[in-house]
C-alpha cells in the first residue's frame, strides 16, 4: 500500500474530557507512529462534544455525545452513523479493550477492514455483567485480527488471552519524555514551596482498584508525606478515610497539568502504586516515574506493573492488600537516600531500554505495515 497508513483508534472517553494512562497510550501510539508512515485519528463519547472535532497535535479527535452509561461502559446512538463513516476513511481500525460498546459497533458497523485490539485489562470488578458479555466479548476477539497485550506477564495469567494465543503479539507501553512539558527551576521552586520535597507520590485516577484505601491505611502511624494527585469517583471516600485515621501529612490535590505532573516527579522521593486488583494491567505512572529516574513501589498482581519495577532493583515489589509491606517499603525508601538514588538509576536504566515511546511506535507500525499489505 502506497501513501500513510491511515489508523482509527477507539475508546469511550478521551483528552480532554478524561486523563487516565490508557488515554495517555492512545496519545503516545498516535504520535509515536506519526514519523513512520502511520496517519491516526481518535474516536470517542463525551458528555458535550462541543467541538465535536478536537484537532489535537497527535490526532484529529472525533467526538460523539455519551446517550447513556452503565457500569462505566458508554453508550452512544450517535455514534453509530459517526463510526461508520471514520470506518470509511481507515485502513485499520485499532480497538482498545474492554469496551462492551466499541464490541457492539464492530458487529453493527460490519467492520470488514483489518483490526488490531490493545488489550489493556481483562474485566474484573462486574462479574455478574461479564456473564452477559461474554459470549459478545469472544465473538469480538474471535473476529479481530491481532491482538496486543501491553505484558507477556498479563498474556501468560488471563484466561481470556489464552484463548486466542495464536493471534497474540505483546507490545509494552512506551513514553516519548519529548511529549512532556519542559519546567523551569523557578516553577520547580513555587511546587517545591507548596508540597516540599522528598514525598511518595501517586498519580492516577482514583478508582476502586487502585489500592489508595491500602495507601491511606499503611502511612497510619508514620510521618511520611504522601501527595496523592488525580480526581475520579472515589476521592470523596478517600478524604473521608484519610479523616478518620488522622493523617496529617497526605495531600490530594484533585487534577494537575502535565508541568505540575513534571515538577512532582522531580521533587519527590518514590512513586508509590499500590493498585491491588487486576484491573491494573500496565501502570503508566510507573513508566513515568521509571523515566524520571524515581524508585517505585508497586504490588504483585501477575500484570505489566511487575515487568516494569523489578523487585530490589527499581524499587520494591509488595502483596496486595498488605499495608504492612507497602509501609515498610515507603519506610525503607524514606531512611535511605542512598538506596533511592540508585533504584531511581536502575529504573531510569530499564525505561531507556524497554519502556520509550519510540520503541512501541515501531512495533506498532510494524503491526500496521503488515496488515495493511506491506
Amino acid at each position: 500500500m502506497s501513501g500513510k497508513v491511515r489508523v482509527l483508534h477507539l475508546y469511550r472517553t478521551y483528552f480532554p474530557d478524561s486523563q487516565g494512562g490508557l488515554e495517555e497510550v492512545i496519545r503516545q501510539i498516535c504520535h509515536n507512529t506519526a514519523d513512520l508512515g502511520i496517519e491516526s485519528r481518535v474516536c470517542t463519547l463525551s458528555p458535550n462534544p462541543e467541538p465535536p472535532v478536537l484537532k489535537r497535535k497527535e490526532a484529529n479527535v472525533y467526538r460523539f455525545r455519551r446517550t447513556f452509561e452503565i457500569a462505566s461502559c458508554g453508550v452512544s446512538i450517535d455514534a453509530i452513523n459517526g463510526f461508520k463513516w471514520l470506518v470509511d476513511w481507515a485502513d485499520i481500525v485499532h480497538y482498545h479493550f474492554p469496551w462492551p460498546f466499541a464490541d457492539l459497533l464492530h458487529f453493527l458497523c460490519r467492520v470488514k477492514k483489518p483490526t488490531v485490539v490493545t488489550y489493556h485489562s481483562d474485566i474484573v470488578r462486574q462479574k455478574n455483567l461479564l456473564k452477559l458479555y461474554r459470549p459478545l466479548m469472544r465473538a469480538f476477539l474471535n473476529r479481530v485480527d491481532i491482538i496486543v497485550p501491553t505484558s507477556e506477564n498479563y498474556f501468560k495469567t488471563s484466561e481470556d488471552l489464552s484463548m486466542h494465543a495464536g493471534k497474540v503479539e505483546v507490545i509494552p507501553i512506551g513514553l516519548d519524555e519529548k511529549m512532556y512539558p519542559p519546567v523551569s527551576e523557578k516553577e520547580t521552586a513555587s511546587t517545591c514551596e507548596r508540597l516540599g520535597k522528598n514525598f511518595f507520590l501517586f498519580v492516577g485516577v482514583l478508582r476502586y482498584y487502585k489500592g489508595l484505601h491500602i495507601l491511606l491505611d499503611a502511612l497510619k502511624g508514620t510521618s511520611i508525606t504522601c501527595v496523592i494527585a488525580g480526581a475520579g469517583p472515589i476521592e470523596q471516600e478517600l478524604k473521608a478515610h484519610a479523616g478518620r485515621l488522622g493523617l496529617e501529612h497526605v495531600r490530594f490535590l484533585g487534577h494537575v497539568t502535565d508541568a505540575e505532573k513534571v515538577a512532582m516527579m522531580k521533587l519527590c522521593r518514590a512513586v508509590v502504586f499500590p493498585s491491588h486488583l487486576r484491573s491494573e494491567a500496565f501502570g503508566v505512572t510507573l513508566v513515568e516515574g521509571a523515566m524520571h529516574g524515581k524508585p517505585l513501589i508497586s504490588t504483585e498482581i501477575g500484570t505489566g506493573t511487575s515487568y516494569i519495577n523489578i523487585h530490589g532493583e527499581t524499587g520494591f515489589v509488595v502483596k496486595p492488600g498488605n499495608a504492612h509491606e507497602l509501609r515498610e517499603a515507603m519506610l525503607r525508601l524514606d531512611s535511605d537516600g542512598e538506596l533511592a538514588v540508585r533504584m531511581g538509576e536502575s529504573a531510569r536504566m530499564r525505561y531507556e531500554t524497554l519502556f520509550t515511546g519510540r520503541l512501541m511506535g515501531e512495533r506498532y507500525a510494524r503491526v500496521y505495515g503488515r496488515l495493511a499489505g506491506g
